[in-house]
């Protein structure tokens, strides 16, 4: 699988790992990816020098996003449960790519609203606003009281465009790795 191991590099991916389950989460996930199989808590634990429990909690959080699964076995002898964990690459890229899919579409929206509507700020540039609300504030800053003129919003569409090409590359690379 060496596309996944590519997202996994990815910095959005570490980004969401990190999001879901704290810093330790990537060094679980590199742990695995190293050993090339199923890993044990106890031994997550040992290679990363924290608690077993701690490792737990990392697990844990992943297995609540589908990230992680486990296998439970109890020992004979001492009747104590062990538990044999794996990471799921496929989840974490899907998981990714619904995130991109909805940033996409949030910069699309704002890309229609930004090149659809005119936009007013004031010197202060306090925030923007279009039209319709500038025009019932009459023309006056709500926040400052300055009077607003109208934007030019090309470099605001540039750099909209410019986002949205880096996520739709992102995107075409987790595509293909799915």
């Amino acid at each position: 699988m060496p596309k996944t191991k590519k997202i996994i590099n990815l910095q959005s991916t570490q980004d969401l790992i990190t999001r879901m389950a704290g810093e330790g989460a990537l060094k679980v996930i590199k742990i695995y990816e190293r050993k090339g199989e199923d890993v044990t808590d106890e031994e997550l634990a040992k290679k990363m020098k924290l608690k077993v429990t701690e490792v737990r909690t990392i697990l844990n959080r992943l297995h609540y996003r589908g990230v992680a699964c486990y296998q439970k076995s109890k020992n004979s002898k001492t009747g104590w449960y062990s538990y044999t964990w794996a990471i799921k690459k496929k989840r974490i890229a899907e998981i990714l790519l619904e995130e991109i899919q909805e940033n996409v579409k949030k910069l699309e929206t704002k890309q229609q609203m930004q090149s659809n509507y005119g936009w007013f700020s004031c010197r202060a540039a306090c925030g923007p606003m279009p039209f319709e609300i500038a025009a019932e504030y009459g023309f006056r800053c709500p926040e400052c009281g300055k009077v607003m003129g109208m934007m030019n919003n090309t470099r605001v569409l540039k750099e909209t465009e410019t986002e949205l090409g880096a996520l739709r590359a992102e995107q075409t690379i987790i595509k293909k790795a799915l």
